[in-house]
């Protein structure tokens, strides 16, 4: 039998240093907030808007805000050795409308790259650090509901966010022996500012068929992301945790 943690301290991630990618948007400055209430040390990263990256910081009362371009290896191998990292959360995404029919081979490839290619590197260059190290790790990446349901218009993101669970799945599988971990988080309709007036008619859609009858928040989302990083999911590794108030529970027909 394997050592019992204390209820105390299932979520408590103190002395973890860790990565969050896009800390500078909605759902990445509440994952940050979250884990920093937990005990860790958060890096901010972010692709262009680092003043919000370093808001983050200073909102926090420390850690560091760094800018990568996460589709260049050389940059992501930057983010690495600069941020040091004992975890990582890869929340940063790119997501656009764009009809199958008329979409460029160029639009495709760079859907791919930001959200898919960007996650190879950063597990990998992550896990050649903590395999160096011989100290394990723990991995989340942010995927969507769209990985499993697709919408009309998001086949490029779709795709990518499908890529990115079994991405998710075989890292768990081949980093396991150096006892790191690997696990996605899929959420649903998440609420942001503006958005009822942006989309109304997809936010009451929603609204009416997800059986807990709200859209997501950014802090359901962060608290997810918690769970999969902390003790109390340390035998946990190759899932998909999908947090979307029951709508995937829904029947097509």
């Amino acid at each position: 039998m394997g050592e019992q943690v204390a209820v105390d301290d299932l979520l408590n991630l103190a002395g973890e240093r860790v990565l969050v990618t896009g800390a500078s948007g909605n759902i990445g400055h509440a994952i940050a907030l979250r884990l920093a209430a937990a005990g860790a040390e958060v890096i901010a990263h972010c692709h262009h808007n680092m003043a919000a990256a370093e808001a983050l910081i200073n909102e926090l009362g420390a850690g560091q805000a760094l800018q990568a371009d996460l589709s260049d290896k050389a940059e992501v191998a930057r983010l690495l050795a600069d941020s040091a990292p004992t975890q990582l959360v890869h929340n940063a995404a790119a997501q656009s409308l764009q009809k199958l029919s008329d979409m460029s081979l160029s639009e495709w490839q760079s859907m791919q790259a930001t959200n898919l290619d960007s996650a190879f590197l950063l597990a990998q260059l992550a896990a050649h650090a903590w395999q160096a190290a011989e100290r394990g790790g723990a991995i989340v990446n942010i995927a969507s509901i769209e990985a499993l349901d697709p919408a009309v218009g998001h086949a490029h993101y779709a795709t990518s966010k499908a890529g990115l669970l079994m991405l998710s799945r075989a890292a768990a599988l081949e980093f396991g022996d150096a006892k790191i971990r690997v696990n996605c988080v899929s959420p649903g309709l998440i609420d942001r500012d503006g958005l009822a007036t942006d989309w109304p008619d997809g936010v009451s859609r929603w609204q009416e068929r997800a059986p807990l009858g709200r859209l997501g928040t950014p802090n359901d989302v962060a608290d997810a992301v918690l769970f999969l990083l902390s003790p109390a999911a340390r035998w946990i590794s190759g899932t998909n945790l999908v947090v979307d108030g029951g709508m995937m529970a829904q029947g097509k027909w």
